[in-house]
C-alpha cells in the first residue's frame, strides 16, 4: 500500500505499455466485501437514500452521497478499531459503493412515479419496488461489460471527477486526517433547525415580502438548512443561475401576467374559475408560470441532449465495439482458469451473468403484470419492456461515458426521461394506447429508463473510485447490486410517507420533475395543453442558450418557487467568499471540502427529519400540531424571528467551515 497518497498516474493518461499502480497493490489482499462494510453500506444507502428523496420532490434535485457514506463509515471503522474491530481503506470504499446506490433509484423514482398519484393512479409499494429494481439492476448489468474500457483504457482521458474525488478522500482519510465528524455535525444541525420550523413551528419555514410599486410582485425565502447545503455544494456559478430564473418569474412574469390580466372579465386557460386580478401570486404561478417553467425546464432537457449528440453517437458506436469485443474476449477466454489467473483489480462479475441477469429482468417486465400495473394484457407489456430495453441500453451507453467528462450532477438524465417518454407515448399513440392505463404505462418506461441511466453514472463513478485505490471490481458490481435491492423497499417506503403526509405537488412537495413528465405525456396523448405558455418557457430557455447561460438550472429556476431558489443562492455566496478569501489554494480547497461535507449532513438531517413528520402525518392523519408562531405576535415579527433563527444557523456554518482552516 502507497503511504503518500494517490500516484500522480492517477490524473494523467497511461503511456502505451504502462500501467497504473493503484493505492493498494493487485498482490495484496486486504478484507474488502465484508460483513460489516456492505452492511454499514446498506444502513447509509437508506438513510441518504430517504433524504435524497425528500429533497428531489422538493427542490427537483439530488445530490451524490458516496463521499459522505465513505467518510461515515471511516469514523465507524475508527470507533470499532477501538474494540479492536478494524477496518480497511477496500471496505470503506464498498460500502461507499453499497450506499450510493440508494441516491440513483430515489432520482428516477421522484422524477416520475409521483405522477401516478396526480393521475389519481397511486401505485403499491409492490409495484414501485419491482420498477426501482428492475431499472437499477439494469443500469448496473449494462454498465459491467463497459468498465475495462471506460475506466481502464480511458483513464486520464475520461476524468470521472466525483469518483476520483472520492478516492481521494478515502486515501486521506486513510493516511491521516478526520472530516466524518462535519457530516455528523451537518445531519445534526439539519435535523434541529428543521425540527423548529416544521416539528414545533416555533418559528415560521419561509419569509416573504411583497414589492412595492410592482403588481402581484413578491419575494420569498425558504428557511431550509437542506437547501443552504444544496446551495454550498453547487457552487455560486449554478446557483446564481438558478435564483435568476426565480427571479424572473416572480419579478417580471408573475406582475406582467397581473397587469395583462387586470382587465379581463373571464378566467383564462388554463385557469376556469377565478379571475387573473382576483388571483395571488403564489396561484398565478400555479396555473401559469408553471407551465411556462416546464416549457423552459423540457426544452433545456432536450437541448442538452441536443447538444450531447455527437457525444452519444460516439459513445454508442464504442461502446457497442467494446460490447461486442467483450464478448469475445469472454468466449475466448475459456472459463473460469482464465479468470482465476487475472489479476485481482481487472476480475469484473462474468457476462454470463448479465446476459442471464438481463433476461430475468426482460422476463419479469413482461410477466409479472404488477410491475407496469393494470395496464392491459402482455401484448402491451411486451411493447412497454421493449421499450425499456432499448432506451436504457442505449442512455445507460451514454451516461456512463458522458459523467466521466462532466460528472454525475451534469449527467442529462431529465432530458434522457423525456426522450425516453416522448418515443414511448409516440409508439403508445400510435397502437391507440392512450386512455389512462396507457399513461401509466409510458410513465413506467419513463422510471425504469430514468433509473437505468442515472445509476449507471453512479456505477461509473463508484468503479473510478475502486479503480483508483486497488478494489475488485466484481465485488463492488456485487456491493452495488446488493445496494439496489436493499434500499429499492426503503426508498418507495419514503416516497408513499412523503405523499401521505405532505401530498405530491403541494407548497412542501411540489415533485417539479414528476410534473414535468405528467405534462409530458399529457402533451402527447391528449393534446390539451396550453401550449402558448409552454412556447414561452420554450422561449426562455432557446434565448438562454443564444446567450450562453446554461438553460437547465435557469429553466429550474422559472420552474419552482423563487423562495426555493433564494437559500441555494445564499449557500453559493458563501462559498464563493470562503474560497475568495483564502490565503492560498490549499486552504480554499480545505473550506470547499469541509463545507460540502457539512452542506450534505444538512440535506441527510432536513431529509431525515422529513420523512419522520411524515410518517408521524401518516399515523395521526395530521401533521405535528406544535406550539405555532402564535407566540411572536404579528406575522411580521415571526418572519423577522425566524430570518434571525436562520441568520445565526448561516453563522454557526461559517464559523465551523472558516475556524477550524489552518
Amino acid at each position: 500500500m502507497r503511504k503518500d497518497g494517490l500516484s500522480q498516474k492517477a490524473y494523467v493518461p497511461i503511456k502505451e505499455g504502462d500501467s497504473y499502480e493503484p493505492f493498494v497493490d493487485a498482490s495484496e489482499s486486504l478484507a474488502e466485501f465484508t460483513l460489516k462494510s456492505v452492511g454499514l453500506g446498506i444502513l447509509f444507502g437508506i438513510i441518504f437514500g430517504a433524504a435524497n428523496a425528500y429533497l428531489g420532490l422538493r427542490a427537483g434535485l439530488t445530490i451524490s452521497t458516496s463521499i459522505p457514506v465513505a467518510v461515515m463509515t471511516v469514523a465507524v471503522f475508527r470507533a470499532l478499531s477501538r474494540v479492536g474491530v478494524k477496518g480497511t481503506i477496500l471496505e470503506t470504499n464498498i460500502s461507499q459503493t453499497t450506499g450510493s446506490a440508494s441516491s440513483s433509484l430515489a432520482s428516477g423514482v421522484i422524477f416520475t412515479l409521483p405522477a401516478l398519484f396526480m393521475w389519481g393512479m397511486p401505485p403499491e409499494l409492490l409495484q414501485m419496488t419491482l420498477l426501482a429494481m428492475c431499472g437499477g439492476l439494469l443500469g448496473i448489468l449494462f454498465m459491467i461489460p463497459l468498465r475495462r474500457f471506460l475506466i481502464e483504457r480511458e483513464h486520464g482521458k475520461l476524468p470521472y471527477p466525483e469518483g476520483t474525488a472520492c478516492a481521494e478522500v478515502l486515501v486521506a482519510n486513510e493516511i491521516g486526517g478526520g472530516r466524518a465528524r462535519f457530516v455528523f455535525y451537518g445531519l445534526a444541525g439539519g435535523a434541529f433547525f428543521k425540527f423548529l420550523t416544521s416539528w414545533v413551528r416555533v418559528i415560521p419555514g419561509d419569509i416573504h415580502v411583497n414589492i412595492p410599486f410592482l403588481k402581484k410582485g413578491q419575494l420569498g425565502m425558504d428557511l431550509s438548512a437542506a437547501l443552504f447545503g444544496v446551495g454550498y455544494i453547487l457552487g455560486p456559478r449554478i446557483a446564481a443561475v438558478m435564483v435568476g430564473g426565480g427571479l424572473l418569474s416572480w419579478l417580471i412574469i408573475i406582475p406582467a401576467i397581473a397587469y395583462w390580466g387586470e382587465a379581463r372579465t373571464v378566467p383564462f386557460f388554463p385557469e376556469t374559475v377565478h379571475l387573473i386580478r382576483d388571483m395571488e401570486p403564489g396561484q398565478i404561478w400555479t396555473r401559469y408560470v408553471r407551465y411556462i417553467g416546464a416549457g423552459a425546464v423540457a426544452t433545456a432537457g432536450i437541448v442538452t441532449l441536443i447538444r450531447s449528440i455527437p457525444v452519444m453517437i460516439s459513445s454508442f458506436r464504442i461502446g457497442a465495439s467494446q460490447l461486442s469485443e467483450r464478448v469475445g474476449e469472454s468466449a475466448s477466454e475459456g472459463g473460469s482458469d482464465a479468470a482465476a489467473t487475472k489479476a485481482r483489480t481487472a476480475n469484473d462479475l462474468p457476462l454470463k451473468v448479465v446476459g442471464i441477469g438481463m433476461l430475468a429482468i426482460a422476463a419479469v417486465l413482461i410477466l409479472v403484470p404488477q410491475v407496469f400495473g393494470s395496464v392491459g394484457g402482455i401484448g402491451i407489456r411486451a411493447v412497454a419492456a421493449f421499450c425499456v430495453v432499448v432506451f436504457a441500453f442505449f442512455f445507460v451507453t451514454v451516461a456512463s461515458r458522458i459523467v466521466g467528462l462532466v460528472g454525475v450532477t451534469s449527467n442529462p438524465t431529465s432530458g434522457m426521461t423525456i426522450a425516453a417518454l416522448l418515443g414511448t407515448a409516440s409508439i403508445f399513440l400510435f397502437f391507440g394506447w392512450t386512455d389512462a392505463f396507457g399513461k401509466a404505462a409510458a410513465l413506467t418506461v419513463g422510471c425504469v429508463v430514468a433509473i437505468a441511466a442515472s445509476i449507471s453514472g453512479d456505477t461509473s463513478q463508484d468503479l473510478k473510485t475502486g479503480f483508483l485505490l486497488g478494489a475488485t471490481p466484481r465485488k463492488q458490481q456485487t456491493a452495488e447490486l446488493i445496494g439496489v435491492i436493499t434500499s429499492a423497499v426503503f426508498v418507495c417506503l419514503t416516497v408513499l410517507a412523503l405523499g401521505k403526509g405532505f401530498g405530491f405537488g403541494s407548497t412542501e412537495l411540489p415533485a417539479p420533475q414528476a410534473t414535468l413528465m405528467k405534462l409530458v405525456i399529457d402533451g402527447v396523448l391528449d393534446q390539451n395543453l396550453p401550449w402558448m405558455l409552454v412556447a414561452i418557457g420554450a422561449g426562455i430557455a432557446l434565448a438562454c442558450e443564444v446567450a450562453r447561460i446554461p438553460s437547465l438550472p435557469f429553466a429550474v429556476g422559472v420552474y419552482l418557487p423563487v423562495s426555493t431558489m433564494t437559500p441555494i443562492f445564499v449557500g453559493g455566496l458563501i462559498r464563493l467568499w470562503m474560497e475568495r478569501t483564502a490565503k492560498d489554494d490549499a486552504t480554499a480547497t480545505d473550506r470547499r471540502e469541509r463545507g460540502v461535507l457539512l452542506g450534505s449532513g444538512f440535506v441527510g438531517g432536513e431529509g431525515l427529519l422529513g420523512v419522520g413528520i411524515a410518517l408521524v402525518a401518516v399515523a395521526k392523519s395530521r401533521r405535528p400540531d406544535g406550539i405555532g408562531t402564535e407566540w411572536l405576535g404579528s406575522e411580521l415579527v415571526a418572519m423577522l424571528v425566524g430570518a434571525a433563527a436562520f441568520a445565526v444557523f448561516i453563522a454557526w456554518f461559517f464559523r465551523s467551515v472558516r475556524g477550524v482552516a489552518k
